[in-house]
């Protein structure tokens, strides 16, 4: 009896695999480690994901596929193409700044948050997110998807006796759980009319379905996409957004707000631009409308935080994220209308690059602002540069850099990048909300960073940033100021190989 799939490739599933190993390592080692030393199981799984981003670099300049059917090598499971590195080195780049700023959050924690649960939740999510690009077929998809978001559960809510944060784990899973049941459902309709879980066989069979089931593979379209657009926050399935990460840890919610949302792209874009682009009129208005009211919705929101209310500088972010999703989502609904979707889809995987650099830094700075202000409000930043020179014009620069201003060149660059994605598939009216929806930006961004060069009120308080904290913040800033200096190199690099 023949095999089932072929020899397994292991350089090219490397990078999440190496992720689940060293999560598997760190929950057996916590049995054995006392808690003296339990902060070594950080810096343990900062050094593994460390090894499974510079196991990127063998794959660069070649496909790679494994886990393909005998009687066709060309239909496989999982592919290590161009377009899948770029999401697997935001995902695990991601990841790494996130573990930088979680080995400080966990000191501070005081033994409320488990290290060993922790780190193995933690990692467990990251290798299901470096799995989901890779993924060529519907089951594989949804299985990453799961890998991904369950431990993200879990994290939001382990800080142990924090009632905020329970909740804030409650409605995050409740909402997620009915987002994956309608895709489910959706997939299970895909399936039925075509016959076959891969992507690639699905675009090929979804064009000849039977006019009995035309209707049914409309429905299936409609309903998978519900998932990925929750895990993108995107409008009306954000809601769970505020809550969630004011009452995660901080490090969580800078982790759901960057690698959330990549994993949310990306499997919007492989189940629309790789398995139904036939179905382009199904999904590219919808997009295009979520597109809009998500960006929207977002920035009025952020727009609308006062700067004293409790948790208000995380709350600003959270809605600022949002409407950031609704950016990311614009060259997705373009590829639909645009005679070349591969160029479109790069313009989502620059953005989500720029996107992801500059948030986490700017969630580093919060997460240092908040060892001593413990409500983390926007006027708890005031007069920032005057305790903390450095720290305030890193922060000022990621604000610009998301409002897409100079001298964050590499914020404006990847705005115009989105907006010509727009024009050159004839959405002129959604270039023309996302234009409207960049100046909304502008007033919250500018009054935060305006805040931070105040007079500060009574004597300016001292940060002390620890190692890890520094590491982040610099890494973040560094990569933010390289690309500004030279922006033409995230399209290069994020040329996509789907076609």
């Amino acid at each position: 009896m023949s095999s089932l799939v072929q020899s397994v490739d292991w350089l090219a599933i490397a990078p999440p695999v190496i992720a689940a190993v060293v999560g598997l390592a760190v929950l057996v080692a916590d049995l054995f480690v006392g808690e003296a030393r339990k902060p070594l199981l950080g810096w343990f799984a900062v050094t593994g994901l460390a090894a499974a981003t510079l196991m990127l670099l063998p794959l660069l300049g070649a496909d790679r596929s494994t886990f393909c059917l005998v009687d066709d090598l060309g239909v496989c499971s999982y592919t290590a193409d161009r377009f899948t590195l770029v999401i697997q080195f935001l995902v695990l780049g991601g990841a790494l700044l996130t573990a930088l700023l979680s080995v400080t959050a966990l000191k501070d924690a005081d033994k409320r948050l488990p290290e060993g649960e922790y780190w193995f939740l933690f990692l467990s999510s990251v290798a299901g997110a470096a799995l989901l690009p890779a993924s060529r077929d519907l089951a594989t998809l949804v299985v990453a998807l799961e890998v991904a978001s369950l431990p993200a559960f879990a994290l939001v809510g382990l800080r142990h006796g924090d009632r905020k944060s329970s909740e804030a784990a409650l409605k995050f899973f409740l909402s997620s759980v009915t987002a994956t049941a309608v895709s489910l459902l959706g997939i299970s309709f895909v399936y039925a009319a075509t016959g076959t879980l891969h992507l690639t066989l699905v675009a090929e069979r979804v064009q000849t379905v039977d006019g009995q089931l035309h209707t049914l593979a409309q429905t299936g379209v409609v309903l998978t996409l519900v998932g990925f657009a929750f895990k993108t926050a995107a409008v009306p399935f954000h809601f769970w957004v505020p809550d969630t990460y004011v009452g995660a840890p901080l490090p969580i919610a800078a982790y759901l707000s960057v690698i959330g949302k990549a994993v949310g792209f990306t499997g919007l874009i492989l189940v629309t631009v790789v398995a139904l682009p036939s179905y382009a009129e199904v999904w590219g208005p919808a997009l295009a409308a979520l597109a809009a009211l998500t960006m929207t919705v977002g920035n009025v929101g952020a727009l609308g935080q006062q700067a004293t209310r409790a948790y208000s500088a995380v709350r600003l972010l959270a809605w600022s994220s949002v409407g950031q999703a609704g950016y990311l989502l614009v060259p997705i609904a373009a590829a639909a209308y645009s005679g070349d979707a591969e160029k479109s889809i790069g313009s989502t995987l620059a953005y989500a690059l720029m996107y992801g650099a500059v948030n986490l830094g700017a969630f580093a700075v919060a997460a240092l602002v908040g060892r001593t202000k413990v409500l983390n409000r926007v006027s708890d930043y005031r007069g920032l540069y005057a305790s903390s020179p450095l720290t305030a014009l890193l922060l000022a620069f990621f604000l610009l850099c998301l409002a897409g201003l100079p001298p964050g060149i590499i914020g404006l660059f990847a705005k115009v990048t989105v907006f010509s994605a727009a024009v050159d598939a004839g959405l002129g009216w959604l270039a023309v909300v996302m234009a409207v929806n960049v100046v909304i930006a502008l007033v919250y961004y500018l009054r935060w960073t305006a805040l931070l060069f105040r007079a500060p009120d009574g004597e300016p308080a001292v940060h002390r940033v620890p190692v890890p904290l520094t590491a982040a913040i610099v890494l973040t800033g560094v990569l933010g100021i390289a690309l500004s200096g030279a922006p033409q190199l995230i399209l290069r690099f994020t040329g996509t190989g789907l076609f």
